[in-house]
């Protein structure tokens, strides 16, 4: 049997995009070996598309919580690798499955792994390269790039502008993206949004805001899709039309949130709004083509159910603003 590498990230397509460097670095290193990622069954088509993972293992908890268990086949892991946290519970629900070597972050809850300490205040991807390193596994943390999808483009050379978000604290109001949209149609641009399972009120509420004069998108739902220049994709587009969407837009406005790491891995000029966490966690690499909208602040809770004060203080004027000065940014 195929000697195999258990990689355990049961979390969301953002947190996913971000350990592609530290799951390349692994596909490096065991070459010859079966890299199996411990991830929720809808990541599989983007965990495909890293090139770092052979099979997903399904798993997944409610609110970015360990598994209560791995159904694992066969005998157990070669070696198993915690990419999702830094404590017990994720250590022992790999521990239980026997690797025979497992790297993970110490604690002193598992005085018997001897990692790297967790530095908190760390980069994402800085910060699981970090761990491999301390391994021996030589990791880079820009190597975030995606092939760009075989398919064509939905909308290619449109904006895409995402205003959904997993929780809340890190949802921009609806009026303000319509307020976005209607700045940026006037300018010329065509514009899609895009939204996820459950996203669609959210979608029509932007739409709504974005064909009113006044802006209010208070009203009723129900606007036509496509008018020309505004159109909108409900319910979460498959991976490879998600990916191709994004890989020929001309821009990229979001939250916080997975699609914001998207542009990223295929090198789409983006504008990210972030608060209540900030971008020196989750942000983008440094440059010109993706730039992070941050007030400084006091740290909020990601989870909350509210707009966190942090991300209400971006304005529509500035996200046009940084979109309109973007050296990348192509104009229509």
């Amino acid at each position: 049997m195929r000697r195999r590498v258990l990689v355990l990230r049961a979390l969301g397509l953002g947190d996913l995009l971000a350990g592609i460097p530290a799951l390349r670095a692994l596909r490096r290193a065991f070459p010859a070996y079966e890299i199996v990622l411990a991830a929720p069954e809808q990541l599989a088509a983007p965990a495909a598309a890293s090139g770092a993972v052979d099979r997903l293992l399904p798993a997944s908890a409610p609110g970015r919580a360990v598994p209560a268990r791995l159904d694992w086949p066969g005998p157990p892991p070669d070696v198993a690798v915690d990419l999702h946290g830094n404590g017990p519970p994720s250590h022992r629900l790999l521990q239980r499955l026997r690797p025979g070597r497992l790297l993970a972050f110490a604690h002193p809850g598992t005085p018997e792994i001897a990692g790297p300490a967790w530095t908190a205040g760390e980069h994402e991807r800085v910060r699981w390269c970090r761990l491999l390193e301390w391994y021996g596994i030589p990791a880079d943390p820009g190597d975030v790039r995606l092939p760009v999808p075989g398919v064509p483009s939905a909308a290619p050379g449109a904006v895409v502008v995402h205003p959904g978000a997993d929780s809340g604290a890190r949802r921009w109001p609806a009026e303000r993206y319509a307020a976005v949209v209607r700045g940026l149609r006037r300018r010329g641009h065509r514009v899609v949004l895009t939204g996820g399972p459950g996203e669609d009120a959210l979608l029509d509420r932007v739409l709504a805001g974005a064909r009113r004069p006044d802006g209010d998108a208070s009203g009723p739902p129900g606007a036509v899709d496509d008018d020309g220049g505004l159109r909108a994709f409900r319910g979460g587009l498959p991976f490879d039309r998600l990916g191709a969407l994004f890989a020929q837009a001309a821009a990229v406005v979001s939250g916080d949130t997975g699609i914001a790491h998207l542009a990223v891995a295929y090198g789409t000029p983006s504008v990210t709004l972030f608060g209540p966490v900030s971008p020196r966690l989750w942000g983008p690499p440094p440059g010109t083509r993706h730039v992070a909208l941050w007030h400084p602040g006091p740290p909020g809770d990601p989870h909350g159910q509210e707009p966190d004060p942090q991300l209400l203080r971006i304005g529509p004027d500035d996200v046009l603003k940084a979109l309109l000065d973007h050296p990348e940014v192509p104009r229509p």
